[in-house]
């Protein structure tokens, strides 16, 4: 069990929540907090004093005042108009992380919600119940509306659930899995529920933890293909990295003496050549540099997934109701973006050690395209244009999408993030560039195979053994989709990934 208290939440618990099914509960001083803001709304509705989202409409409506018999109308008409969704459906793990981002958001005691409707979503993500979201159509201010709204919709019966990956009516859904949806919603609810940055947040966290994995696969990547290489290990030395005062470098060249301790296959500076090229030479610094940006947007996702993003803002021990901008996606959106690029720089310098080692001009006495009887067989040939498309397509994705912004409604929002867009282009190319670190080390093993695998150092040769387990030699061209695919799924083992430890 994880006890959530609005202050807490990290990736760790992020993904034990989300990913490992860990249930989640909240603790009671934060329960105190929830209440004592209701309690204080209840009085502005009394008040019947104009307070925005309460007893006014929305966005350019702000200024047309709402009858109280109507402010429970209010707010369900504004889950249910907002919900506007369009383009694929969320992941359950996206949309799982957007409940537990909302939830502890709203345990801050900050927003003016019952208790009872965060309990519902703690019921949610205790009992699997998972609302489809559509992945598009969140401008990032005000928050990540329509996404939000569709993960509002099944709260109260409306919209949609999975059920073992079918979509079903929510009612039909929640009667399932023994979930009674809430009666209704009252005055500020729905807006405490949709009004926020969680979509952008949870794909963001997601692409986190995926570039954090990334990182450590690049960096025996780079091991095992500078030992196919005979590459020249006086690049790692500390002094170097030391030298130039970057932490990411440094911590990357330490990693890399680690990994190559024990390798009897990589060379001393002039036995064989002078210097290599700069995918071998440069990696500390390239992939230091993506690391340390990797680090940023980790502390930037990590304070988000604690932040109050509502409007308005309830501050009950100083009798304030403050409507403001909190639910703008400008630190996630650019935190974003710099993500993507960062990611991408991991599989644009993969693609280029991967041709070092099928172009026979470049790879130190290994067989064009690493294959015992090349123009008969084409061998790894066309692994590295896969590899090359890939990387092609993250430079289009790599475009900042956190530059652009339209005016909405009527003029009122005239400036919005692009967050959750930005947040999803960097998850795409995550994923692109998981696909690429695959195939360098599955070319990279295959050329291992040309040296001596028993050269190796512990650390590579194990990773060599477990992957020779699933995958053997290509001795003769075969279908190569297969070995791909089936390497990216080896990679994505927590078991292996146990292996990357140094």
């Amino acid at each position: 069990m994880v006890i959530i208290n609005g202050s807490n939440l990290d990736l760790n618990k992020f993904k034990k929540i989300v990913l490992d099914y860990e249930l989640v509960s909240i603790d009671e001083a934060s329960k105190e907090k929830v209440k004592l803001a209701r309690e204080y709304i209840e009085k502005v509705i009394i008040s019947n004093h104009p307070v925005y989202g309460i007893n006014t409409g929305f966005g350019k409506l702000s200024d047309l005042s709402i009858e109280q018999q109507d402010l429970a109308k209010l707010q369900e008409n504004l889950i249910k108009s907002h919900a506007c969704g369009v383009g694929e459906v969320f992941s359950e793990d996206i949309v799982r992380g957007m409940l537990l981002l909302r939830v502890n958001a709203l345990i801050k005691g900050h927003s003016g919600i019952r208790l009872e409707v965060i309990e519902k979503m703690i019921e949610f993500l205790n009992k699997r119940v998972t609302p489809v979201v559509f992945s598009k159509g969140s401008l990032g201010a005000s928050g990540d509306l329509a996404p939000l709204s569709h993960m509002a919709l099944p709260l109260i019966g409306l919209g949609e659930v999975l059920i073992e990956n079918k979509r079903v009516p929510a009612i039909e859904g929640l009667n399932k899995l023994g979930v009674k949806p809430l009666a209704s919603l009252v005055a500020k609810e729905g807006l405490s529920l949709i009004n926020g940055t969680q979509a952008m947040t949870s794909v963001g966290s997601l692409a986190v933890l995926d570039a954090l994995r990334l990182i450590k696969l690049s960096m025996f990547n780079l091991a095992i293909t500078m030992e196919a290489l005979e590459g020249i290990i006086d690049v790692f030395d500390y002094k170097i990295h030391e030298s130039r005062n970057q932490e990411g470098q440094i911590e990357v060249s330490k990693t890399l003496l680690k990994i190559l301790k024990s390798s009897k296959l990589m060379t001393k500076q002039g036995e064989k050549r002078v210097q290599d090229a700069y995918s071998l030479r440069c990696s500390p610094q390239v992939i230091g540099a993506s690391l340390d940006a990797i680090n940023y947007c980790k502390n930037i996702i990590e304070r988000e997934m604690n932040a109050v993003t509502d409007n308005p803002i309830v501050f009950a021990e100083e009798n304030q109701v403050i409507s403001a901008g909190n639910f703008h996606g400008q630190p996630v959106a650019l935190a974003m973006d710099f993500l993507g690029i960062a990611v991408s720089e991991l599989g644009n310098i993969s693609e280029r050690r991967l041709e070092r080692l099928v172009n026979a001009s470049l790879s130190n006495g290994l067989p064009p395209f690493l294959v015992k009887k090349p123009g008969i067989n084409s061998g790894f040939m066309i692994v590295q244009y896969s590899a090359a498309s890939l990387v092609s397509e993250n430079k289009v994705l790599s475009h900042p999408a956190s530059v652009d912004s339209i005016p909405s409604s009527a003029n009122q929002e005239d400036h919005v993030s692009m967050g959750t867009i930005a947040a999803r282009k960097a998850k795409e190319i995550a994923k692109n560039s998981k696909m690429v670190l695959a195939m360098e080390l599955m070319t990279s093993l295959q050329a291992i195979d040309f040296r001596n695998p028993d050269l190796m150092s512990n650390k590579t040769k194990a990773v060599y053994d477990y992957v020779r387990n699933e995958i053997s030699f290509v001795d003769d061209d075969r279908v190569m989709y297969k070995d791909i695919h089936e390497i990216e799924q080896i990679i994505s083992r927590e078991d292996f990934m146990s292996l990357l430890e140094v």
